[in-house]
């Protein structure tokens, strides 16, 4: 009988030797006949599955000449065999994501019923309070006696005796009750953090408070790992909070359920130069539910006066905790995990300038809360293979680098004296700070940092940011890096020392990893140099650099952006020394939402042109730009004693000049400074956008004898704006030699993870494999002769090391004035990260 489907048994491990023997059955193309498999030959092919899942033809040949076991196999034979058993793997696969989803969507469901009866109690809560108000307003008698009740409420008890532990211990049961009210019920009013939305595969559910006392941030999420295992790293908050210098545990006292009382000093770094850091003085409750829940809860203790010596702490202000913590219960493969982080960062005490950071929910939220979520699921994610690292590093090994980097560069900032740090006078007026630290490495000399502090205007942090990570050489002084770099490799700060060399511009990103939203990236970077004389030559004059960037995507929910980076040895041990420096952007306010983020790139409001202006750039001129932010930069320099002058002198006015660098990037690229002559433009010898884009679109329809946009009679502007918002990637090239990009639409953009500016420092093979390399320029050469071509799906890779495939690219030449060829354009169809 003929069967329509080929049928083949399974070689799972989990038969015995009887069963692997049983005969196989495998229907030929339609001709009735069956194969029948040994386990030998069945063994066979699975060595060779495991190596090739999909071997050509001549691998399959091969195959059958090289074990005598198949020779009476034909090759379509063998060909329908591993069609088979990759449509097997594949349903496999399918089969295990889709349970993981469905427990994602179970746990999800469970979590949001949950929210949705809070929300139901504060809505209730809202509606009899506002009945109250009602009744006072429409009854003026009863007014005075009504208010006289709501006023008198009912006494809070002070706090119990700290002094012993049953008042330690009854201290820790209010603190869960509160806790647990903040957590679950109404206790703070919570409204949605702007950006989050709930899903199986987003961050979670994140709130913020509103009108409470203090600042509060409330998260709830899925997390696949045990509950003991998340308490547990949660409670060392040094492993994942950046901006926590020190956590010390002065007494523990053990509790009921396994649990305990601890009594604990914290410290907190703090984000700028202008502004004292911050210490707690707290309770800690660990304790177990009836449920089986495992609670981590804390709280401020009596006051500045607890705690540790006040003399051992005058470079902090003592703020305070309110009832925050973690809830985690357990769930079907994995933890549902409740966050709340509720402080008074007594925010008199700061400048009014940056105050609004001490009084932001949304900034707790950023900085502390999401940032809890997050490392938990990155420690998930790597538990469970899911995340890849290069350079054969290992997971915890690349996240002490990125904590290295992060604490040095806050220990730069805000450079504690019983680390060894003391002001010296810097010989200017301005707002630069210089410090010195003897300690870090007192027999050759020391560490000197240069910081300061500045208010920028209608800056987006994450374009700044991605600018300076990108054009190193606009504010970069490469022989001071290569100085920092020296020092580095041989041991010794002597500045003279230096050999002549000349650096290219050229720097190469290299991925080392990053973490699960991609808001945190890792990398090695390296700046070319050439030595100016014959017998220095053999040597490399490289730089390398180990730099940790964030904030870069304007879509993201992040706290700030931030660039730091330190020289290494090209070696790259794991005890390398690190001297961070780098640049850190915090927005004191909020992004309106009438912005868009890529506004700032929209060629029709930022581009030079001539014509009249767009209706996408009055819009764009309408919106008043309203945004703060705080720069902070701090650089450090190695030295020896006797160089400790000329370094401070150097290390000044090379950040001065850094400082400069930045302020005039940061001019051109806000929205509100865009002008004519401020602007993006096309690289040079470019003709305006609107014309470019009538020219890309012409020579598309002269080609390929149809139309690249949709017919449109709104004049030339709209050729611009439909090219820029088209779906699929287009890119143009220059003629050279060695082919740069020129032009790139919002999606060529997204798709290379760049900017219009950094666009024109990428060439065309920077983009592509040694494979993918050796294909286009084969394609180059036919479209130069027919003058377009059409070439097969494959991938290429963004400038954030990210693989991107595509179905198809089309590309034609860009014919200009008089029919000569201005530039090569591409188009990337239906293209999506892998």
């Amino acid at each position: 009988m003929a069967m329509n489907n080929n049928v083949e048994s399974s070689s799972s491990g989990s038969f015995n030797r009887q069963q692997q023997q049983q005969l196989q059955q495998q229907q030929d193309d339609g001709s009735g006949k069956y194969v029948r498999y040994s386990s030998e030959q069945v063994e066979a092919l699975e060595r060779v599955y495991a190596e090739c899942p999909k071997p050509s033809s001549m691998r399959r040949q091969q195959l059958i000449r090289e074990c005598p076991i198949l020779s009476n196999i034909e090759p379509k034979q063998i060909k329908v065999w591993f069609q088979n058993r990759r449509c097997r793997e594949k349903q496999r696969k399918e089969a295990c994501r889709l349970q993981t989803v469905n427990r994602k969507l179970s746990a999800m469901n469970k979590l949001l019923i949950e929210e949705n009866d809070r929300l139901q109690k504060q809505v209730t809560h809202l509606v009899c309070e506002n009945g109250f108000m009602r009744q006072q307003l429409h009854n003026p008698s009863a007014t005075t006696d009504a208010s006289c009740d709501s006023v008198v409420t009912t006494p809070q008890p002070p706090l119990k005796d700290e002094n012993n532990p049953a008042g330690l211990f009854s201290i820790a049961e209010d603190t869960l009750a509160e806790f647990i009210s903040k957590a679950t019920g109404t206790a703070v009013d919570w409204v949605q953090m702007p950006g989050m939305k709930p899903g199986p595969d987003s961050m979670g559910i994140v709130a913020i408070s509103h009108g409470c006392s203090g600042v509060a941030a409330r998260a709830c999420g899925l997390v696949s790992l045990e509950p003991m295992k998340i308490a547990d790293i949660l409670k060392d908050r040094l492993s994942w909070f950046h901006d926590c210098r020190s956590l010390e545990v002065f007494t523990v006292f053990p509790a009921g359920n396994g649990g305990s009382v601890e009594l604990i000093y914290t410290q907190m770094y703090a984000p700028t130069t202008l502004a004292p850091a911050r210490d707690f003085w707290t309770l800690r409750y660990t304790t177990v539910l009836d449920d089986g829940s495992l609670v981590v809860c804390e709280r401020s203790l009596s006051g500045s006066g607890a705690g540790p010596n006040a003399s051992a702490t005058t470079q902090f202000v003592r703020a305070e905790i309110l009832p925050s913590g973690y809830l985690v219960r357990p769930c079907e493969g994995g933890s549902i995990i409740h966050i709340v982080d509720h402080l008074d960062l007594e925010a008199y005490s700061v400048p009014e300038v940056v105050r609004p950071l001490y009084q932001s929910s949304k900034y707790i939220a950023q900085k502390m809360t999401i940032s809890a979520l997050r490392y938990i699921r990155q420690i998930a994610q790597e538990t469970s293979g899911e995340v890849v690292y290069n350079f054969g590093r290992q997971p915890a090994v690349l996240r002490t680098f990125s904590q290295r980097l992060n604490r040095g560069f806050n220990d730069a900032v805000n450079g504690f004296s019983d680390d060894g740090w003391s002001l010296i006078n810097c010989g200017g007026s301005e707002d630069v700070t210089i410090a010195v630290n003897t300690m870090k490495n007192p027999l050759l000399g020391g560490v000197l940092c240069v910081k300061a502090s500045m208010l920028l205007q209608n800056v987006p942090p994450a374009l700044l940011v991605r600018f300076l990570r990108e054009h190193r050489s606009e504010w970069a002084d490469y022989n001071i890096d290569a100085y920092s770099a020296a020092s580095v490799k041989s041991g010794t700060h002597a500045f003279p020392g230096l050999r002549p060399t000349r650096f290219s511009g050229n720097q190469i990103i290299m991925p080392l990893g990053h973490t699960v939203e991609h808001e945190e990236m890792l990398e090695v970077i390296r700046l070319e140099g050439h030595a100016l004389t014959e017998e220095d030559a053999v040597i490399s004059r490289d730089i390398h650099l180990l730099q940790i960037c964030s904030g870069i995507d304007e879509n993201a929910v992040g706290a700030c952006s931030e660039l730091v980076f330190a020289p290494i040895d090209e070696m790259f041990p794991e005890d390398v020394p690190l001297l961070p420096s780098g640049f850190r952007i915090i927005p004191l306010e909020s992004k309106s939402d009438a912005l868009i983020s890529q506004q700032t790139l929209d060629l029709t409001s930022s581009l030079e042109v001539t014509a009249a202006p767009t209706r996408a750039a009055e819009e764009t001129s309408s919106v008043t730009y309203n945004t703060r932010s705080v720069l902070t930069i701090a650089f450090q320099f190695p030295f020896e004693h006797h160089l400790q002058d000329t370094i401070a002198s150097m290390g000044l006015q090379y950040v001065r000049n850094v400082i400069c660098s930045v302020q005039r990037v940061a001019t051109a690229i806000a929205p509100s400074g865009m002008s004519p002559h401020i602007g993006l433009k096309l690289s040079p010898g470019s003709p305006e956008a609107v014309t470019l884009a009538q020219w890309i679109c012409q020579s598309y329809s002269h080609h390929f004898r149809t139309e690249l946009l949709r017919p449109h009679n709104e004049g030339g502007d709209s050729v611009l704006k439909m090219l820029w918002h088209h779906p699929d990637a287009i890119l143009c090239c220059s003629m050279k030699s060695l082919p740069v990009f020129t032009f790139a639409n919002q999606a060529g953009l997204d798709m290379l993870e760049t900017t219009l500016v950094a666009l024109q420092d990428i060439t065309l093979d920077k983009i592509f494999d040694e494979a993918g390399r050796k294909a286009m320029y084969t394609d180059f050469a036919k479209i130069m002769q027919q003058g377009c071509a059409c070439v097969p799906a494959g991938t290429c890779m963004s400038t954030m090391g990210r693989h991107v495939s595509y179905e198809q690219v089309v590309a034609w030449k860009v014919l200009g004035e008089e029919n000569n060829v201005h530039c090569i354009a591409f188009a990337f169809i239906n293209w999506s990260f892998m």
